[in-house]
């Protein structure tokens, strides 16, 4: 255990140091400029996804396609050059992807609500 001169001498550095340091954002502050830089700049950061899942299938650059489903795990994989030859090249990836998934769907339970499946699009 540090004696009281040893605790205050301690502190005094720790106040030392802190005073010459930048001072830290508040937790409801603005961060900086170069933070949201660096965030944006992130490979993770793109909205892949999103933006694949949107794109007309004659716009997207991969080989493969794959859809999943989120309530039975099915997963159905498609040549981009199939399903432009199946659905045309302005046909949207959303779509075709759902009605892959739907024409072979297992979970029919006569509701239309409940019918079909809950499409992840996944990007190979």
């Amino acid at each position: 255990m540090p004696t009281p001169k040893q605790m205050e001498k301690l502190a005094a550095e720790a106040a030392r140091k802190s005073a010459g340091a930048a001072p830290a954002a508040a937790p409801d502050g603005a961060l900086p400029a170069e933070y949201w830089e660096s965030v944006l700049k992130d490979p993770r950061a793109g909205a892949d996804g999103i933006r694949m899942r949107n794109r007309r299938l004659s716009e997207i650059p991969q080989h493969v396609l794959r859809v999943a489903c989120r309530r039975c795990d099915r997963t159905v994989e498609i040549q981009t050059a199939d399903a432009v030859r199946l659905f045309g090249g302005n046909a949207v990836w959303k779509d075709v992807g759902q009605r892959l998934l739907d024409d072979t769907c297992r979970q029919r339970t006569g509701s239309h609500e409940d019918d079909g499946c809950w499409p992840a699009f996944d990007v190979p």
